[in-house]
């Protein structure tokens, strides 16, 4: 596991000797999740990127946590497989729901910031409210660029919004309405646009995959604000 500073607010890492960080940590406002065996070095370079305490801990008994969690500053959505002591780490106070059977993996499934959030485009209707309950935001179904694992393919913050690349300008004009901050498009990882699965960010800096290119970090810093 390493990671390498290149500004205060954003950092280059791999976990697990993967650059698919967002995997394996899941962020917000209020906090970041890594899993439980993450090596002390890249909890700290998280922890200062963004500048929130990070908790380390396993869900399922998983090191996948950013696939099977999906935050913001009010609470968190998880797989419906954690464990309550797994569970028990998160702060007191943390509303916490559990994702349906068949959409388990909320990170994958569940794309939000502090104003709203996106969910798979199949999610049931408790799912919905669900989330809207923990969340505290407005929640609505639908995918990007046509893929309805929104949370694999976006990352939302309270300053802006990343999306796949061939989210389109309408599409674009609504996620930005919706989201209440400006939606823009890039890939990170040396092209990958699975944004979600390539970093963890919130409105304070991101800890980003280290095979990201100067280009997509320009646009992940112009699209977060991260300055």
């Amino acid at each position: 596991m390493t990671s390498r500073e290149c500004d205060p607010m954003l950092r280059l890492g791999d976990i697990d000797g993967t650059p698919y960080v967002g995997v394996f940590c899941a962020a917000s406002d209020r906090m970041a999740i890594v899993h439980g065996a993450a090596d002390p070095s890249v909890v700290k370079a998280i922890g200062e990127a963004l500048d929130v305490p990070v908790i380390a801990t396993f869900v399922a008994g998983s090191t996948v946590v950013g696939s099977l969690v999906a935050m913001n500053s009010n609470g968190a959505v998880v797989t419906n497989f954690a464990e309550s002591d797994e569970l028990a780490r998160l702060p007191s106070g943390l509303r916490v729901g559990r994702m349906e059977k068949r959409l388990n993996a909320a990170g994958n499934n569940v794309l939000a910031n502090d104003r709203a959030a996106v969910v798979h485009p199949r999610a049931s209707r408790e799912t919905v409210a669900m989330a809207r309950d923990v969340l505290g935001v407005e929640v609505e179904r639908r995918s990007i660029a046509g893929v309805d694992t929104v949370g694999s393919v976006g990352l939302a913050t309270s300053k802006g919004l990343l999306c796949h690349p061939r989210t389109g300008e309408d599409e674009l004009r609504w996620l930005s309405e919706f989201f209440g901050v400006p939606a823009s498009v890039t890939t990170l990882n040396y092209g990958s646009p699975y944004l979600g699965a390539c970093a963890a960010a919130n409105s304070k800096g991101a800890f980003v995959g280290s095979r990201s290119t100067p280009i997509e970090l320009g646009r992940l810093e112009d699209g977060l604000v991260l300055y």
